[in-house]
């Protein structure tokens, strides 16, 4: 593992105010999509048309599918990992859990990360998404416990949260985007771009992948080379992601803009790494 480094007085920092918004996710199938997010996952849907549908917890959307019939599975290439949909409790992660068994989901996995817990599962195409529940900042270990790796998540423990509750069909209010976890073709290469550009904050470089984020939090992004070191990006067609969000403050956006070379996109701008992998920046909700 090698520790944070610190920037040069030179390098960009975006500001603590920075706040993800909605992934942009291409799904084969629309209803099939749509579907499971409902299902599986509670979420509701706040727009729907022929070829896309939004998605979140009523309020805030967090999901926007995308349909494109010929896009074929991901492979190995830059992309997607997985994106975290962060819940505003541990309650609401334990009510997803019983929603996931309830509805017989499938789960890749789940792991207690000590800054946070987290579930993994795949979507319907294939797109990979954490259901995470952030632990108190004052609780998070020295160093974020990148040096330990993760532990397992405490099912019984969670659970006890919500015993005796009756099933929930959808998702409570609160419901955030968390994350990105994305494939990169090298560590080095993605750091002179999220950081030395961008100016993400490195919280650790653990050789084949690494976390970087804004004001202290334990990642709003991570990026490796499991897919392999030098892979490219996504062809044309593909299952997985169109493109992320980060929203800021207007004068941080200006300020953003002013660094990167960016195409126009509705009311900011989209910049993508060298992959190809686009994250589009918004101006703030007031």
């Amino acid at each position: 593992m090698t520790e944070p480094a610190a920037h040069p007085s030179t390098a960009p920092t975006l500001p603590a105010t920075l706040r993800l918004g909605p992934v942009h996710l291409v799904v084969r199938d629309l209803d099939r999509a749509e579907r499971g997010y409902e299902q599986s996952l509670g979420l509701r849907v706040h727009a729907r048309d022929e070829h896309s549908a939004e998605l979140g917890d009523g309020d805030e959307t967090t999901v926007i599918l995308e349909e494109d019939p010929q896009a074929e599975p991901a492979a190995r290439h830059a992309g997607l990992y997985h994106y975290a949909l962060l819940y505003p409790s541990r309650e609401e992660l334990a009510r997803a859990a019983v929603r996931l068994a309830a509805t017989r989901t499938p789960i890749d996995g789940a792991s207690d990360h000590r800054t946070h817990e987290a579930i993994y599962l795949p979507d319907a195409d294939g797109n990979g998404i954490e259901l995470a529940a952030d632990r108190p900042r004052e609780a998070w270990p020295s160093g974020l416990g990148y040096d330990r790796g993760p532990a397992p998540l405490d099912f019984d423990s969670l659970l006890a949260t919500v015993a005796g509750e009756e099933r929930r069909d959808h998702v409570g209010e609160g419901l955030r985007m968390g994350h990105l976890h994305l494939h990169v073709g090298d560590i080095a290469q993605g750091l002179a771009f999220y950081r030395e550009v961008l100016g993400f904050e490195l919280q650790a470089n653990l050789g084949s992948a690494a976390f970087v984020s804004a004001g202290g939090y334990h990642h709003h992004l991570g990026f490796n080379v499991w897919r392999g070191q030098g892979v490219g990006p996504a062809p044309e067609h593909t299952v997985g992601l169109r493109h992320w969000t980060i929203e800021l403050p207007q004068n941080e956006l200006d300020a953003v803009r002013g660094r990167v070379d960016s195409e126009p996109f509705e009311d900011g701008f989209l910049v993508r790494d060298p992959w190809g992998t686009a994250v589009a920046f918004t101006a703030s909700r007031s």
